[in-house]
């Protein structure tokens, strides 16, 4: 999923707005889904599948799924792994094909069509799913499979599912009452709609904002590749002759820290930080309180003290103490840190006879020039090394270094945009492993942040292996002017790290499919440790060659690069913990009725420094609400603790590329899934549990800081 960037409901005028008109069903005959795919590798046929197709897909697709949970509970046989459990695990093969490409097109290429379909599957999605988990029949029967599990002949494997299933039933209410499972029926349908309605009304707010600059004088201190960037922009919105910079990561980011123009980047740092808050129709708060309570609600109805007991049962934090204890672990250390460098940006203010103070808007402007003036480093001297297609095989070439793996572009594989490529993923003796999308530069229909998804997920059926189709989403920087996309370093790492989800992706061997998943806080731990290759000196040297001259980066400028990094970690760090300890507040606390009353109490709990802002607020926190990481945001760092540990098991050896580590990591944890306990695997990678010791000296935090 999601490093810096993010990775994303309606007041109550939305939510009862007219949708567009209906979507005319398609001939069965007509459609896509209904018919062996023949294209190379049974990707998508992306050309032949049009909107009208999907309901009816839908529909038949639930109901095939329905007739498959009907078999299992008419089985007169008594429940064994095989006819129950298994064939549980096997169902619903035609619903995992429709939703697989149509949620990947929802938030990464939608249209009002697509959200119409979606405002009217989603219930039929949730409806399907409570009728499945509360269905008493065929929890008795799990059951008695789970009770029986231990004089059974499982494997390892079998016995895992066995346990996942049945909880997992547990924990969607089957042991409730009649009544208590229509009021959770009742909840779940409304969270759904919700969390769709709020990831609606985000998108319309980051892209209904533009700030469009008219004078020449109003682009002061913006590099040549911005300025040319908002050139386009102004172009595409035919507005010629003048520059046009959004919402959009690679847009107001970099405007922030290099616009001159004061007023100017309070204007697009206030729109960006009031998105879903300005008490219209695309107004989140009403749908952040309704699911804050709606989740309480559940929580309490399924015998939790709050949802982040829920929620931390499954996770390897397990408890809220354990994760409100690693934030405040890091968060002394963390803010000592911003507050020293807060020191250096008001001297810098005073050299320039700038503001007495310093404004949200301002950090990150003053944070560059330091940042210029101390390591003689900036974002414009890094760029060009950048090249996108450079960074992406530079990817490559370490997964090859650290797995055999290959990856060759196939243009005849379809996409479902021209921007999108397609790559055969093989491994070193050949053998196919599965097929890659990437797909790189924001445009409207896509949501913010970075992501990585799949199409077809890794399956073993009949004993033979069905290759995944896996894709990166990303809204990196695109080409302007005569200049290719050439990325920031931040953006490098976030390449970097949403590849490593695909690499999960793309190495799965697990033999069922309800074994893919691992627990939120661990399933960062394949993207976020290949951040780790992207900045060493002897991988920056393979991929990170000017984009003119095709000359190597220098070895002075890698070593800056180097030393400058923790320069940018305690601002992040900062930002991020404190989205951690919002979502963390949210989820232990009784429901507020006034979210933005409850925003400002969190972070004075914390004594958040007035010059930095929560990397989200609520209103547009997209990952807590709309997104799968409620109660779970702290995930990225709980992971951060995992991989530093883990990338010291290849410093250790004194080699980042040595094989034994790299084929146990490859063994243990790419492949694995949730197959075994997490812990239990990472262990046998490491020969021991994580420690937070190789993560405070990457980021150059002192213990013992207070806040």
């Amino acid at each position: 999923m999601l490093r810096r960037n993010a990775l994303w409901i309606l007041a109550v005028l939305a939510l009862t707005a007219p949708a567009p008109g209906p979507i005319a069903a398609a001939p069965q005959a007509d459609n896509p889904f209904f018919k062996t795919w023949t294209t190379p590798f049974g990707a998508p046929p992306f050309q032949e599948i049009k909107p009208e197709h999907f309901l009816p897909a839908f529909k038949e697709a639930i109901a095939q799924q329905r007739k498959d949970i009907d078999a299992i509970v008419k089985n007169a046989e008594p429940a064994t792994f095989a006819n129950t459990i298994a064939a549980l695990d096997s169902a619903g093969q035609l619903l995992t094909k429709v939703g697989g490409v149509f949620g990947n097109l929802s938030s990464a290429d939608t249209t009002e069509q697509l959200q119409a379909i979606n405002r009217e599957v989603t219930p039929l999605q949730t409806s399907l799913r409570d009728d499945i988990r509360l269905n008493p029949v065929l929890f008795q029967r799990i059951k008695a499979v789970w009770e029986a599990r231990d004089k059974a002949k499982l494997t390892t494997e079998q016995k895992k599912l066995v346990e996942d299933t049945y909880k997992g039933y547990v924990r969607s209410g089957a042991n409730l009452t009649d009544a208590q499972k229509d009021r959770l029926r009742q909840i779940n349908a409304e969270m759904s709609k919700l969390s769709l309605s709020f990831g609606d009304n985000l998108l319309h707010d980051t892209n209904a904002y533009r700030l469009v600059i008219e004078r020449q004088e109003d682009l002061a201190g913006l590099p040549a590749s911005v300025v040319s960037a908002g050139a386009d922009a102004a172009k595409a919105a035919k507005m010629p002759g003048k520059w046009v910079y959004t919402l959009q990561a690679p847009s107001v980011w970099p405007f922030l820290q290099s616009s001159a123009k004061r007023e100017l980047r309070e204007q697009i740092f206030k729109a960006y930080t009031s998105r879903c808050d300005h008490n219209d129709q695309w107004d989140n708060k009403v749908i952040v309180i309704k699911l804050a309570a709606l989740r309480a609600e559940r929580a309490g109805l399924l015998g939790y003290k709050n949802h982040a007991d829920f929620v931390l049962e499954e996770n390897m934090a397990k408890t809220a103490d354990k994760v409100y204890a690693l934030l405040t672990q890091l968060w002394g250390p963390a803010r000592a840190t911003v507050e020293q460098q807060k020191a250096l940006l008001l001297d810098m203010t005073k050299k320039e006879a700038g503001p007495a103070t310093i404004e949200p808007w301002d950090w990150r402007y003053y944070a560059e020039k330091v940042k210029k003036a101390q390591y003689s480093v900036d974002q414009e001297q890094t760029r060009p090394y950048f090249k996108i297609e450079n960074v992406r095989n530079g990817a490559f070439y370490v997964a090859g270094r650290l797995y055999g793996l290959t990856f060759t572009e196939r243009p005849d594989v379809p996409v479902y945009n021209p921007e999108v490529k397609a790559f055969e993923v093989k491994e070193a003796d050949g053998s196919l492993v599965g097929i890659l999308y990437t797909d790189y530069h924001p445009r409207p229909g896509k949501r913010v942040g970075a992501w990585s998804s799949t199409y077809r997920p890794a399956q073993i059926v009949d004993g033979k292996r069905i290759a995944p189709i896996g894709v990166n989403v990303c809204n990196f920087s695109r080409p302007t002017g005569d200049l290719p996309a050439l990325l920031s370093i931040e953006e490098v790492q976030t390449l970097f790290h949403e590849f490593g989800h695909a690499l999960n992706t793309l190495l799965s061997r697990v033999p069922y499919r309800g074994l893919a998943g691992t627990p939120r806080d661990f399933v960062e731990l394949p993207s976020q440790i290949m951040e780790n290759w992207a900045t060493e000196p002897d991988v920056l040297t393979v991929y990170a060659k000017h984009y003119k001259t095709n000359a190597v980066i220098p070895t002075e400028l890698v070593e800056k690069i180097a030393k400058a990094s923790q320069w940018d970690e305690a601002f992040n760090q900062v930002e991020y913990l404190a989205a951690s300890i919002l979502d963390m507040d949210w989820h232990t606390q009784a429901p507020p009725a006034d979210p933005t009353a409850f925003d400002t109490r969190s972070m004075a709990t914390i004594n958040l420094p007035k010059e930095i802002v929560s990397r989200y607020r609520s209103p547009y926190f997209n990952h807590i609400w709309a997104s799968g990481y409620s109660a779970g945001y702290y995930s990225y760092v709980w992971c951060q603790v995992l991989d530093a540990d883990a990338f010291q098991a290849f410093k250790e050896k004194g080699n980042l590329f040595d094989k034994a580590t790299a084929t146990s990591f490859r063994q243990n944890v790419l492949e694995k899934g949730g197959s075994e306990d997490v812990m239990a695997l990472y262990k046998r990678f490491r020969g021991r549990e994580p420690n937070v010791d190789a993560l405070l000296k990457r980021l150059g935090f002192k213990t013992g800081a207070t806040n």
